[in-house]
C-alpha cells in the first residue's frame, strides 16, 4: 500500500463554453457531488475529489489566462490506477464534462484516447499537506464503525458504566470484537505502507537536509541582498482594498456547511517578477518538506482542521490556486489560520497579486483581518461538485477513533486505561 497520493488534471475551456460547463457542473452538486455523472464515491480509496471551473482572467501585461476545468482527488492508490479506473468507470461523464475542453477527443472517444487527454493534463502539487499520512479512507470508515459498535454495546441493557474500572470496560470491549465476526479486523493493528513506500519517505526526509546543506553558506551570504530586494519590492506592492460583491458572497454561503466539512479553492496572479516567483518556488519546495515530514500527524503548525491541502501553479506559473477540505465553517477556518499561523500564509501568499501588504515577508498580510478575509472572498472559487468519502467525521473525531482502535492491542496502565475510555 502506498502512502496518500493525489491527482491535479488542468484543461483549458474552449472559448464560449466556460458558462456551458458551469451549467452541467451545477447539475452534478450544489456543494456536495450528486453521483450523477462521475461518481467518486465508486472509486477505490478516494478521501476527497471535487470538480471546479477557474475563470478566464489576464496577467498583468494584459494577455490572457484561460478558464480551465478542475479535477482535484487524493486518494490511497497510486495516481496510475486511480485514473485508470476514473477513465473506465466514468468514461461517459468525464466525456460529458471534459468535451468542454480543448483538445478533447471528438465522437465517442475510446479509454486509451480519454487516458491519453488527461494524462496531458495532469499538473504536478508544488506542495501538499495530508493530515495522517498513511491513514487510509478504508481505515477512516472502519474506526467510526467501530466506534458505533462500541457505543451501541456499551449502551445495552441500560447499563451506566461510569462507575467502572477503565481495565473492565476495556476487557468488556475487547471481547465483543473479538466474538463479533463483522469487527475480526479491528483485531490487528491497522495496516501501515508498504516498505517501499516507507523507504522513499525515509530517502526523501535525508536527502533534502543534505542536497541543501552546501547553499547554506551561499543563502547566509545572499541574505542581505535579499532582504534588500525585498522590501523594495514590498513597499512597491499595491494591495486591493475591494470588498467581495454580496451576491457573490451569497452565491459562496449557498455552497458551504451541507456536511461538517467543506472544499476551500482561492486562485491568484503570482506578482510577476522573477524575484517575487524565484522566492515563491523556493517557499513551496521547503512548504512540501514541511509538510510531508513535520506536519503529517494531524497539525499544521497549529491547525488541526485540515483533511487535506495543495498549492498549485497553473498558466505557466502565472497564476496559483490552493485548494484544501477543512471542518467546520470558512469563518472559522480563516479565524484559525490568523491566529495560528499568519506568518506562514504571508510566507506564501504575499507573493500573490493584491495581497494585503506585509513586512519582512512573514509581518503583516493576514494580521490585516478585513483585507485578508476579503481577499479571500474575492479569489474564492465556487466549488459545486466536491465529495468526502466520511462527510459527517471531523479530523478529532478520526484522530479519536484510531486512539480507540489502537487501544485495543498490546498492555496498558491504568493512565492509559482511563484515557482510553475518556476517548469513548
Amino acid at each position: 500500500m502506498p502512502y496518500q497520493a493525489a491527482l491535479t488534471i488542468v484543461a483549458p475551456v474552449r472559448p464560449g463554453v466556460a458558462e456551458d460547463l458551469k451549467s452541467l457542473l451545477a447539475t452534478m452538486g450544489d456543494g456536495v457531488a450528486n453521483a450523477s455523472v462521475i461518481d467518486f464515491g465508486a472509486l477505490t480509496g478516494v478521501h476527497f475529489a471535487r470538480l471546479m471551473v477557474i475563470d478566464e482572467d489576464t496577467d498583468q501585461s494584459g494577455a490572457r489566462l484561460p478558464a480551465n476545468l478542475v479535477l482535484l482527488s487524493d486518494f490511497d492508490v497510486s495516481a496510475a490506477a486511480h485514473l485508470a479506473e476514473l477513465v473506465e468507470s466514468a468514461g461517459e461523464g468525464i466525456d460529458r464534462v471534459f468535451a468542454h475542453c480543448e483538445g478533447y477527443p471528438g465522437g465517442e472517444p475510446t479509454s486509451r484516447e480519454r487516458l491519453d487527454y488527461l494524462e496531458r493534463h495532469v499538473v504536478k502539487e508544488s506542495a501538499r499537506y495530508v493530515n495522517t499520512t498513511g491513514r487510509t479512507a478504508r481505515q477512516i470508515r472502519q474506526e467510526a464503525e467501530l466506534r458505533e459498535a462500541i457505543e451501541a454495546f456499551l449502551d445495552e441493557d441500560g447499563r451506566d458504566w461510569s462507575e467502572s474500572d477503565p481495565s473492565e470496560v476495556r476487557r468488556a470491549v475487547r471481547e465483543l470484537v473479538e466474538r463479533d465476526a463483522a469487527l475480526a479486523w479491528a483485531r490487528q493493528p491497522a495496516e501501515r505502507p508498504g516498505i517501499g513506500a516507507r523507504l522513499r519517505e525515509k530517502v526523501h526526509l535525508v536527502a533534502v537536509p543534505l542536497l541543501s546543506l552546501p547553499l547554506l553558506p551561499l543563502a547566509l551570504l545572499a541574505a542581505p541582498v535579499y532582504a534588500l530586494i525585498l522590501r523594495r519590492h514590498e513597499r512597491a506592492d499595491e494591495s486591493e482594498h475591494e470588498k467581495p460583491d454580496e451576491e457573490r458572497v451569497r452565491e459562496l454561503a449557498a455552497l458551504e456547511d451541507h456536511v461538517v466539512q467543506n472544499p476551500f479553492t482561492a486562485v491568484g496572479r503570482v506578482k510577476p517578477s522573477l524575484f517575487r516567483r524565484v522566492t515563491l518556488l523556493v517557499i513551496l519546495f521547503y512548504l512540501d518538506y514541511a509538510a510531508r515530514h513535520i506536519f503529517n500527524r494531524g497539525n499544521l503548525s497549529g491547525v488541526k482542521t485540515i483533511h487535506f491541502a495543495r498549492w498549485v501553479f497553473i498558466d505557466d506559473r502565472r497564476r496559483m490556486f490552493f485548494a484544501s477540505n477543512y471542518d467546520g465553517s470558512l469563518e472559522s477556518y480563516m479565524d484559525d489560520f490568523i491566529d495560528k499561523v499568519a506568518w506562514g500564509l504571508n510566507l506564501v501568499f504575499s507573493n500573490g497579486v493584491g495581497y494585503p501588504r506585509t513586512r519582512w515577508l512573514v509581518f503583516g498580510g493576514a494580521r490585516d483581518e478585513l483585507a485578508f478575509k476579503n481577499f479571500l472572498r474575492l479569489h474564492q472559487v465556487p466549488t459545486r461538485v466536491w465529495y468526502s468519502a466520511y462527510p459527517e467525521l471531523t479530523a478529532l473525531n478520526i484522530r479519536q477513533n484510531e486512539r480507540i482502535r489502537a487501544g485495543l492491542h498490546g498492555d496498558s496502565d491504568g493512565d492509559a486505561e482511563r484515557a482510553w475510555v475518556q476517548a469513548l
